[in-house]
């Protein structure tokens, strides 16, 4: 019998993503299954060895666990219950329905080997799995945890998030950057300049709806001060539930050095910041993870 490891985060999600219930499903999936709580320290000095990781949580949670896995340099394939609020590696990745559907689609899934990104010279991180950057977006997250509105539901705090983000690009006065990809220079103005892994960050923001994670180059997404009143309507017509796909100007390379104007920063959902202007690398681990995905979307 394969045996499962279950971590888990028990404030995400609802009465149905308890401990028990969770457990109960993977049991009557036909696994064996030890669960760890993220509340609980004893997860992070746990014994890696067993057929799958399960991650139950959000993005956050993902990133957690991962970053443990990373520390002890095992390799596992691992699978994604989402129960956050935003879900972006998730949602790249194609896994959505109810966890017990997830949990059976394990037993034929296809094992897809997605690449991180690899971060020198920034304090306190040393990857990223959804995406890396500078200006607007680290802002919208100190203001998000600064005003620390209670929403009646994750769609709700979804579109509180790109109100707020909207808010901040009105006023934000855009950055000075040094950008290198893969040799060239791309330096300027910014209001934002994000090097993605995935489809999306935060609040369900698309940045690259063709982004794919196991492709061996990360997408490098710019807004320059020419293009602030497009992202600003784009901005407007989500928040009027829209479904445009705003034409981000992206490059693509395997090597990324960034010296911006600027203090802040953020690694996924981590805020960052930085005392001085700092020359900072970005390189590319290909095919560093393995994901359980649904068959087909390898």
């Amino acid at each position: 019998m394969k045996q499962v490891i279950l971590i888990h985060n028990p404030s995400a999600g609802n009465e149905e993503h308890s401990r028990e219930k969770l457990v109960e499903q993977i049991e009557k999936g036909g696994l064996s299954c030890r669960y760890y709580s993220t509340k609980e320290q004893e997860w992070k000095d746990i014994d890696y060895h067993a057929d799958i990781l399960a991650i139950a949580g959000g993005d956050g949670t993902i990133r957690k666990v991962i970053k443990q896995v990373l520390k002890q340099k095992h390799n596992i394939p691992i699978g994604i219950l989402p129960l956050g609020t935003a879900n972006n590696i998730a949602k790249s990745l194609e896994i959505s329905g109810a966890t017990k559907q997830i949990i059976r689609s394990w037993k034929s899934a296809s094992i897809k080997k997605i690449d991180i990104g690899w971060l020198y010279n920034v304090p306190e991180e040393s990857f990223f799995l959804e995406g890396f950057g500078f200006g607007i977006f680290p802002y919208l997250m100190k203001e998000m945890k600064k005003r620390d509105i209670q929403y009646k539901a994750p769609e709700d705090e979804l579109k509180g998030a790109l109100k707020i983000l909207y808010e901040i690009l009105l006023s934000y006065e855009p950055r000075k950057c040094h950008l290198e990809i893969d040799g060239t220079d791309h330096s300027g103005k910014f209001y934002m300049v994000e090097v993605m892994n995935i489809r999306s960050i935060g609040p369900n923001l698309v940045l690259d709806p063709y982004a794919n994670p196991g492709d061996g180059e990360l997408e490098v997404i710019l807004i320059s001060e020419a293009h602030k009143d497009k992202f600003a309507a784009y901005l407007l017509q989500k928040l009027a539930n829209g479904e445009d796909e705003y034409q981000f100007h992206t490059l693509k390379g395997k090597q990324i050095k960034i010296r911006f104007d600027g203090k802040h920063l953020h690694a996924d959902d981590k805020l960052l910041k930085v005392e001085k202007e700092t020359d900072i690398l970005i390189e590319i681990k290909e095919k560093f993870l393995e994901l359980l995905v649904p068959t087909g979307n390898v």
